[in-house]
């Protein structure tokens, strides 16, 4: 592959909803650009991007691809990205490497979720967008449609640069709105023809509304504007350039991947109006000076740049995506990690065409590449030089709040469990593993159940390591809200000296739900000697852990020892140990024990017109609506709080209400008293695991 310097660079990502025709998109920009010789399908498993195994089984995109391609002397680095919302990760990943971004839409379904949340995305990191739409070969897909649905939901940028022609129900050609003429395909090529009668009425609407754009970038346009003069095709194309980069306009096109329709004047339209690296800006912090240094994709300043993907194949091995923001990498250059604090030789340079490595000498700013084997190296961590030490700012990693517990199903693996997991986690930053020793379970945290179903899916396939994914326990706690006092004597007699403690205790709420108990002894004339009170303690120590109700941690107890006896031989340690365990349980059981569940904040984010629907369901979860404030986009964030075991499977539920659209997010707020009936439901299951001999 040639070397390019930044001004030839576009970097550009892929965005939409999941099955609108992103990667069959890029597979025939591959075709047309010459990287592949035949045009490969989605379902038949054989395209660039979807490489992976999950991807190719399941057929939709998993992770994040980049395909450079190279046209008329320049270079577009395509980032196919997910549409599924599981995959909000690699999305956000992508746009940090993107410069621009083409939303595809489907003619057929229309304006989707997924649409609307990739121009949300486009708005949050101000990034020049198109709009392409897909699927135009297909009989009932409308692109004025589209047109008028984008132009309702987001104002009057949008402006179609082609109008469809269609002939017998057939998508034949198209109209170029500022050439003002008609094109057919004939095979492969493109001929000239007239525009016909049913097009002249839109395309003068859309002419007018793109000369409007073109007129206001500067008075004299204006001015020659007002005053009936027309503009030539070169002051259109370099005054809608300007609109596309600054937002103010969002080209409108389509085509058809399959017949690869429409791709030679997308991938031409992307070279004429997104910009080239050198047209945006980008800064991080020079550690030595703390200043901020604008790197700005230039090529003369100091080499840095930042790793925005990280890909861990069992057979590929590790790569580290790279963007450059400065200066010109070189294979065997020296590049310092400031976030991991260590010195690392680049060896190979590479660009990544799927997942195909293929070797280069030098990448420019602005250009993406790949590093082999960087060992410390981890996503968002930013390199530079030793003598330009430069920190770049990290993007928004969402936080995944949906959870399973996962158990191997063959006991050995666990420790190649953990070590698959680990790597997994260096790829996909929004999967979270936790052992939550408490509850004796291992958590697996994702952004939803697909994204947990294709993890546990990937240990078995590429790992050859399979667990087995099942609801949480919910970490409930056991406290006391009376008062008791108890007795017990613990004797053993065998055969020389033998076994004798003997405890009065109380026990009663302490008030403090943090600490587990409160400690403390009144015995008066040496009832029970000193040096016994350690072994009491130990006593409640070990019975705190788990609960004589429901075998959970006990919370908030404090227990008094005030009498007891001893005998000068038969006494020891373990026996007043022994004699407080049963103290406690005996004491506990009286003294009207309750279980304690966990209570969440939850902050859900929806539209409004889903927000009734939203606080019935928290309702039925025992969940108390707290509130509900107004976001910006017409959404409202309503707040409550909700029991911990209310939460199970609301990811989905909540995507299936709101059609996709709702988010939402949690924290461990306190514990409460749980119902008598969800009490009693635990203390029937925990009574069924000890008839059963299980301990879990």
């Amino acid at each position: 592959m040639n070397i390019y310097t930044t001004d030839k660079i576009r970097n550009v990502a892929l965005l939409g909803h999941g099955g609108c025709g992103k990667t069959s998109l890029a597979e025939a920009m591959a075709y047309l650009s010459g990287i592949t010789s035949r045009l490969g399908k989605v379902t038949d498993r054989n395209t660039v991007s979807d490489f992976g195994k999950e991807e190719q089984k399941r057929k939709i995109s998993v992770s994040t691809s980049v395909i450079p391609i190279e046209w008329e002397g320049y270079k577009i680095n395509i980032l196919d990205t997910p549409g599924f919302f599981d995959f909000a990760g690699e999305v956000e990943e992508a746009i940090s490497a993107a410069g621009a971004a083409i939303i595809v839409v489907n003619g057929k379904s229309g304006v989707e979720v997924g649409t609307q949340k990739a121009w949300e995305l486009c708005e949050k990191y101000k990034l020049p967008r198109m709009i392409y739409v897909s699927n135009m070969d297909v009989d009932n897909a409308s692109f004025r449609q589209v047109v008028e649905d984008m132009t309702q939901m987001f104002g009057k940028k949008m402006a179609p640069f082609h109008l469809p022609i269609r002939e017998n129900e057939k998508f034949v050609g198209y109209v170029n709105v500022i050439t003002e003429t008609g094109n057919r395909w004939q095979g492969k090529d493109v001929v000239e023809c007239e525009v016909p009668e049913y097009n002249k009425a839109n395309l003068q609407l859309c002419r007018d509304t793109l000369m409007e754009s073109v007129a206001e970038t500067s008075e004299e346009m204006m001015e020659r504007y007002f005053g009936g003069e027309t503009f030539s095709e070169a002051e259109i194309r370099a005054a809608l350039r300007t609109n596309v980069c600054d937002g103010s306009i969002v080209p409108m096109c389509m085509g058809s991947n399959v017949l690869c329709q429409g791709m030679y004047t997308l991938l031409d339209d992307i070279i004429k109006y997104f910009p080239s690296p050198e047209n945006r800006e980008v800064a991080g912090i020079n550690m030595k000076t703390n200043e901020i240094y604008h790197a700005d994709y230039d090529f003369a300043k100091a080499k840095s740049a930042y790793i925005w993907k990280t890909i861990v194949d069992p057979f590929m091995g590790k790569y580290s995506l790279i963007k450059v923001n400065s200066g010109v990498l070189k294979s065997d250059d020296l590049l310092y990690n400031v976030d991991k604090d260590i010195e690392e030789k680049i060896g190979k340079l590479y660009v990544l065409q799927g997942n195909k490595p293929i070797e280069i000498k030098e990448l420019h700013a602005g250009d993406i590449g790949a590093l082999a084997k960087l060992t410390a190296a981890r996503t968002g961590d930013s390199l530079s030089t030793k003598a330009t030490t430069i920190k770049f700012g990290k993007w928004e990693v969402p936080k995944p709040y949906t959870y399973m517990r996962y158990t191997p199903k063959n006991k050995g693996d666990v420790d190649k469990i953990s070590q698959a997991l680990q790597k997994i986690s260096h790829e996909d930053q929004t999967m979270k593993y936790v052992n939550d020793s408490e509850n004796r379970q291992m958590l697996l945290y994702g952004m939803g159940d697909l994204h947990l179903e294709v993890i546990s899916s990937k240990l078995l396939n590429e790992y050859k390591v399979e667990i087995e994914l099942s609801e949480p326990k919910v970490a409930f706690r056991e406290t006391i809200r009376k008062t008791s006092d108890v007795e017990y004597k613990y004797k053993k007699q065998s055969g020389g000296h033998g076994q004798y403690g003997h405890v009065k205790m109380k026990f009663e709420p302490s008030g403090n739900l943090e600490e587990p108990y409160v400690f403390e002894q009144i015995v008066v004339g040496g009832a029970v000697p000193k040096n016994y009170f350690p072994a009491v303690e130990k006593g409640i120590q070990e019975s705190v852990l788990k609960g004589p109700m429901a075998a959970y941690p006990v919370v908030g107890v404090k227990a008094i020892l005030y009498d007891g006896s001893y005998h000068p031989v038969d006494s020891s340690e373990m026996a007043f140990k022994m004699a407080t365990i049963q103290a406690f349980k005996k004491g506990f059981m009286e003294a009207h024990p309750v279980l304690l569940e966990p209570i969440v904040s939850l902050k859900v984010t929806v539209p409004d017109a889903y927000t009734g629907d939203v606080m019935g369901d928290l309702n039925k979860r025992r969940g108390r609506v707290l509130g509900m404030n107004p976001a910006a986009g017409g959404k409202q964030v309503i707040e409550a709080d909700v029991p911990m075991m209310g939460l199970f499977g609301y990811c989905t539920d909540l995507r299936s209400m709101t059609g996709g659209r709702g988010e939402y997010e949690y924290e461990f707020s306190r514990y409460e008293q749980a119902p008598s009936d969800v009490q009693e439901k635990e203390v029937a299951a925990r009574a069924a695991k000890v008839a059963e001999g299980s301990d879990d």
